[in-house]
């Protein structure tokens, strides 16, 4: 404590933790969500044959964790489309993404250290939402320890849970895509998220809430930026998963590793190699049309 009080972190931290979301940090949101959306296959062409199937696809990858969380709660899963601030902006940023003349819109958030300046302020959401379930569940269910795990869980990566119905809604259906079969990193990141702040809820770790989401946002923000820049789909978990998998499991220590890089060849999840494969796609078919 006495660290932190030199360094102010406890002042800055508790700052951190109740600086405002909307609109600034939730419009990156939204933005990267929506451009994850336009590397998906067929995404573009079911924007010109059917815009409502679009934005609908866009709503659910920018609100699918709050409709996933409700659900298991108990509340209206269209609760959330009350907040008629976020739903506009989030559907201006649809429109601008897939129908901005000569694309310039996507080409600008595309661009490098724009998208990196994004991806940072998304996890800084991501980890607020986190947070945000996991107290959540513990108001409603105030020992169920299990439960606020899996509410914070969906919370950070609700869109990557629900993907295979957002797929149908394209007409596109790919289960070998499931996210809890090929768990990117913000999904995993997202349970080892929650099981933090479901310890902090129950008193279990000497830190507090706003120490940990500060904590939790620079780890988050710090991975996506390298990982994007680097163009990498690999994990910061891999070697200690590896390990610990071998230790209960009886799978073999280098088994994990060759996995990971497996699944990074091949489109398994819809936030692993949709900027790569997906977007390659999509431009080949361009070429082979002209």
């Amino acid at each position: 404590m006495d660290v932190l009080q030199v360094l102010n972190l406890g002042e800055f931290a508790q700052i951190f933790s109740k600086m405002g979301m909307f609109p600034v940090f939730d419009l990156a949101y939204y933005i990267v969500s929506i451009l994850y959306l336009k590397y998906e296959p067929g995404s573009v062409e079911v924007s010109r044959r059917s815009p409502v199937a679009s934005w609908l696809c866009a709503m659910l990858y920018c609100f699918g964790s709050y409709i996933l969380a409700d659900i298991m709660l108990g509340s209206s899963p269209i609760d959330y489309f009350q907040h008629n601030s976020h739903i506009l902006l989030a559907s201006a940023v649809w429109y601008l993404i897939f129908y901005c003349p000569l694309n310039l819109f996507y080409k600008c958030v595309a661009l490098l250290p724009i998208k990196l300046v994004l991806v940072a302020l998304k996890e800084v959401v991501r980890t607020r939402k986190i947070a945000a379930g996991v107290h959540h569940a513990h108001h409603a269910y105030h020992h169920g320890f299990f439960i606020m795990v899996i509410v914070g869980y969906v919370k950070g990566s609700g869109v990557a849970l629900i993907s295979n119905f957002e797929q149908l809604l394209r007409g596109v259906w790919r289960p070998d895509t499931n996210e809890i079969l090929n768990m990117s990193f913000p999904t995993k990141a997202s349970l080892y998220g929650a099981i933090l702040f479901t310890m902090q809820e129950a008193h279990w770790l000497p830190v507090s809430k706003p120490v940990l989401i500060l904590a939790f946002t620079l780890f988050m923000a710090t991975s996506k930026v390298v990982m994007t820049a680097r163009h990498s789909h690999g994990s910061p978990f891999a070697l200690i998963e590896s390990w610990i998998c071998h230790f209960l499991f009886g799978s073999p220590v280098g088994g994990s590793e060759e996995d990971h890089h497996a699944a990074a060849a091949a489109p398994s999840s819809p936030l692993k190699t949709k900027e790569e494969l997906s977007e390659g796609t999509r431009k080949r078919k361009a070429k082979k049309a002209e």
